[in-house]
């Protein structure tokens, strides 16, 4: 990129540019041709020719929507002149399967891992307790807090800490409904989820969600790797939480026998984040989590993409990767049921992009998604599965979600995320215990502002100081090494209790 350079065009065929600094009116529009007409913000949209009202506005090749009045070249492209139109993506299945080769295993690198005893890799060594409903909070929190002291946790070396997980359902919701469903479903996922060495669940004892209930939909045995405790049964809260310390101390000790080994990559099952997107968040970060991503995958790993409105529009990058017509039709539906469900809200699916994504220069959720979509690189779609679902099938795996960070990111951790990473623009501030969390910036101004929370610069992509490709090695090199034990700054801060969060899809609540 050259240093003169001031505008983007990602696409020979694109209308618009993406100001690479605040740009003045009158100033020279470098190398694309033309002048600002206006002032044109960091990372916002200028119209590099005149664009009437009803024109189709393109971004990398693909539609973001109409303009809603003439615009003369020069202008500020946003949400005052481009408005949202239904998703205008082809829908065909299959039609771009990538053929990519898979290492060879002699030559698929390993990171220093965690082997459970059901055959899975853990990359961390947790002690997790856990909650049938929020009525049992306060006893799950105040049990873990009792192991923050960290000469409560000295006798028990290799043990990461125990973790309190707790949600504000449990109750008002029907048994054999979807809400039920999906919670039993993240509950079940995260209590036998590899980075947890053993797991407390805390329930009150007259919940809808009832322990019982949890361990038979879920398969799940009780034995030395995970205790129940029933407030109502133990006496009351000073009693369960006595019980509760005394349960974990048994659960530590077998925590602490725990050692890590190299694991094959094959192992690594990583979640697939971007949240406080901006418009760099598709030319920088993510196409470097896509090429970290088909790394993963080439080595026989698996990458899990979610948040279902976050693809609207920009559906057909993946439908035409997908395996066969049954996973693209799921897919398909999945889409379906999502614009059924927000066909009430004042804006429909185009609510989605936020007040801040607003600020980082994104218009519609069509054009949101085209950086969201490319997170997920450029392997084959192997499955499309239901929230919170365990994952079976390696390669690149889409799960249903909202888009809302903490609700995805949880669904993917109880489908067996053993990784999480995250890019950001506008810099969230994210963790998910006990999955430790990347996160990767989208511009060197914001990873400089926001250092203490950021990993990667993904931003030197545009600084010109490295290429997508090598940033995705960068990112997957980082993976391998948060896999083995190296802290992330979401995980040195503290984040990833509070961030855990079932979604709930329920007439009740």
């Amino acid at each position: 990129m050259s240093g003169a350079a001031n505008v983007l065009r990602l696409n020979p065929g694109d209308e618009v540019g993406i100001a690479l600094r605040d740009l003045a009116s009158g100033e020279a529009l470098m190398p694309v041709g033309g002048e600002a007409g206006e002032p044109i913000p960091f990372g916002h949209k200028v119209a590099l020719a005149a664009l009437p009202a009803g024109a189709v506005v393109h971004r990398l090749g693909q539609p973001i929507g109409v303009a809603t009045r003439d615009i003369p070249a020069g202008a500020h492209v946003h949400v005052h002149n481009l408005g949202f139109e239904s998703s205008m993506a082809t829908r065909a299945i299959g039609t771009r399967l990538s053929n990519a080769p898979c290492l060879a295993p002699a030559d698929v690198p390993t990171f220093q891992g965690f082997r459970r005893p059901d055959g899975r890799a853990g990359t961390r060594n947790y002690v997790g307790v856990l909650t049938s409903v929020n009525c049992s909070a306060l006893v799950a929190r105040m049990i873990a807090d009792h192991f923050r002291d960290p000469a409560r946790l000295a006798p028990y070396p290799g043990v990461d800490g125990v973790v309190a997980l707790t949600h504000k359902s449990g109750c008002s919701i029907a048994e054999g409904g979807r809400s039920m469903d999906m919670l039993r479903r993240a509950l079940g996922g995260y209590a036998r989820h590899p980075n947890f060495a053993g797991v407390l669940l805390v329930g009150l004892g007259c919940e809808d969600n009832q322990i019982e209930g949890l361990l038979r939909d879920e398969r799940l045995e009780t034995g030395p790797r995970l205790r129940t405790l029933i407030m109502q049964e133990e006496g009351g809260t000073r009693s369960s939480i006595a019980a509760g310390i005394r349960a974990v101390e048994e659960l530590l000790a077998l925590a602490a026998e725990a050692r890590r080994e190299p694991i094959p990559a094959s192992e690594l099952v990583v979640g697939l984040q971007c949240g406080g997107s901006d418009s760099f968040s598709g030319i920088s970060a993510n196409p470097a989590l896509g090429a970290a991503a088909d790394r993963l995958v080439a080595c026989g790993g698996t990458a899990i993409l979610s948040e279902t409105p976050e693809i609207y529009g920009a559906e057909n990058l993946l439908l035409e990767r997908a395996r066969d017509r049954e996973t693209g039709e799921r897919l398909i539906g999945l889409l379906d049921w999502w614009e059924e469900h927000t066909k009430d809200e004042p804006q429909g699916l185009d609510n989605n992009p936020s007040p801040g994504n607003k600020a980082g220069g994104l218009t519609t959720i069509l054009e949101k998604s085209l950086g969201a979509v490319a997170k997920g690189g450029s392997t084959n779609l192997t499955e499309v599965i239901g929230y919170a679902a365990p994952v079976t099938r390696r390669g690149l795996v889409f799960m249903d979600s909202p888009g809302f960070d903490p609700i995805s990111a949880t669904g993917q951790v109880a489908g067996g995320a053993n990784l999480i990473c995250f890019t950001t623009g506008r810099g969230s501030c994210f963790g998910c215990r006990p999955a430790p969390s990347l996160k990767l910036a989208t511009n060197t101004a914001m990873y400089r502002r926001m250092a203490e929370d950021m990993d990667i610069n993904c931003g030197a992509i545009l600084d010109g100081a490295a290429t997508i490709d090598e940033m995705g090695e960068a990112i997957f090199r980082a993976m391998l090494a948060t896999a083995s034990g190296a802290p992330t700054k979401s995980e040195l801060l503290g984040y990833g209790e509070d961030e855990f969060a079932p979604w709930h899809v329920n007439a009740w609540l």
